[in-house]
């Protein structure tokens, strides 16, 4: 298991949430979260968004589904499945993973592949303090 990440100031915190397209009133749930990751990250979030992140007991549609995922955690392509569940259809998943080469993380080219094989495709990518960050979009979507 990934050591629980110390998290930037609140400046980095709060430009991470914007990198992440977050804005006010949007629906957001988060799934795979746990001590590994970043808290201080999902609490921005709410800050931003002024309600708390939904959990997978949710079955209202999101805006944006943030995926927490090691590779020990089971099939990728499962998980980024299950994750599509309640994404609008303008959504976007962002998979937030241990960096490539720490404990827990997963290979871009892991990533690329199982999300091509859950209906998604990757718009970018970026690094938010220990986690990798790559966006993902239903395929055909125009939403980056």
């Amino acid at each position: 298991m990934v050591n629980a990440p110390v998290a930037g100031n609140d400046d980095s915190v709060k430009e991470w949430v914007s990198r992440l397209g977050i804005q006010p009133d949007m629906v957001v749930q988060e799934l795979g979260w746990d001590d590994d990751c970043d808290a201080a990250l999902s609490e921005a979030v709410e800050d931003v968004i002024g309600e708390e992140l939904l959990d997978d007991d949710t079955d209202e549609l999101c805006d944006v589904v943030l995926v927490w995922w090691r590779s020990s955690d089971g099939d990728l392509v499962d998980g980024l499945v299950d994750a599509v569940r309640n994404l609008d259809s303008n959504g976007r998943i962002w998979l937030l993973t241990p960096a490539t080469g720490t404990e827990g993380g997963i290979a871009p080219g892991e990533i690329n592949e199982s999300a091509q094989l859950a209906g998604l495709t990757q718009t970018k990518s970026d690094r938010f303090g220990d986690f990798q960050g790559a966006c993902l979009v239903p395929s055909g979507s125009a939403k980056k």
